[in-house]
């Protein structure tokens, strides 16, 4: 979705604050911050940056930032850099497997600066190569399938880094997406807390929800605040409504303390 559609999307929701974090990019924010403030939405500026943690990619959702911050750009643009990089290698696998009309369904879909495996799950869907998007990830784009490519992106010190200089506050996206046992989970929760990672997705869309009580208890040990994020990426996603997520547990410190001033209501945040 544009700016544009995503803001009137969730003005009709009912939305009443808005964070934008697209994959390794800021490109959407000034446009997304006028069309808020035209429908009286607060909006929080935000990324969400790839980053590579023991073998495995994670993500990392950097809020309230300043997009102009040269340190943060500069990562960014190595980020998309990467991003074409990685593009060009699952085009090329998945025309070795017959599909040779990829690269031209692939620009059908791609109107940014971001190449994403979604784009691709599109373009193959479109093709009638899958069903749907999961279908797609599913049967082609996941770990070892015929479009996969492995991806060092940046460092989880890095990603935090980046956000901290920006003025941001980093968050760990959707922790429960990452299929990691309580072991794995609490060893990324200590290192992220021990770099100056600030809070957690306690409550994501993309997570199943029995998943929160654990998530929730790892962010009280580290001393993570929390976040809630619908993890939004357009109307396909038929199983969730932007804007209508659980509110945190009371147990949880929000991360939107640390720019309310004391007359805020964190309840509608």
């Amino acid at each position: 979705m544009s700016p544009k559609e995503l803001v009137n999307a969730a003005a009709v929701a009912g939305v009443q604050v808005l964070a934008l974090t697209d994959h390794d990019t800021t490109a959407g924010l000034e446009e997304a911050a006028v069309l808020a403030a035209e429908q009286d939405i607060e909006f929080v500026p935000g990324v969400e940056i790839s980053a590579t943690w023991s073998g495995r990619t994670v993500h990392i959702v950097g809020l309230q930032i300043d997009p102009a911050n040269e340190t943060l750009q500069r990562g960014l643009d190595r980020l998309v850099a990467i991003r074409h990089e990685r593009a060009a290698v699952m085009s090329q696998k998945l025309v070795k497997k017959g599909f040779d009309s990829m690269e031209q369904e692939l620009r059908n879909h791609v109107h940014g600066p971001i190449v994403s495996r979604t784009h691709f799950a599109r373009a193959l869907v479109s093709a009638g190569h899958a069903r749907d998007i999961p279908q797609a990830f599913k049967k082609y784009l996941s770990g070892g399938k015929a479009g996969y490519a492995q991806t060092e992106w940046a460092s989880l010190e890095q990603a935090v880094e980046w956000i901290r200089v920006a003025g941001g506050h980093a968050v760990i996206a959707h922790p429960g997406r990452y299929k990691l046992g309580s072991g794995r989970l609490r060893a990324l929760f200590a290192e992220f807390a021990e770099i100056g990672g600030e809070a957690v997705e306690v409550i994501s869309g993309s997570q199943h929800p029995g998943e929160t009580e654990k998530i929730s208890r790892f962010a009280k040990e580290f001393q993570l605040m929390a976040s809630v994020g619908s993890d939004y990426h357009g109307p396909e996603q038929r199983w969730l409504s932007l804007g209508r997520l659980p509110k945190l547990p009371v147990e949880c410190d929000p991360i939107w303390r640390r720019w309310l001033d004391s007359s805020g209501d964190p309840g509608t945040s």
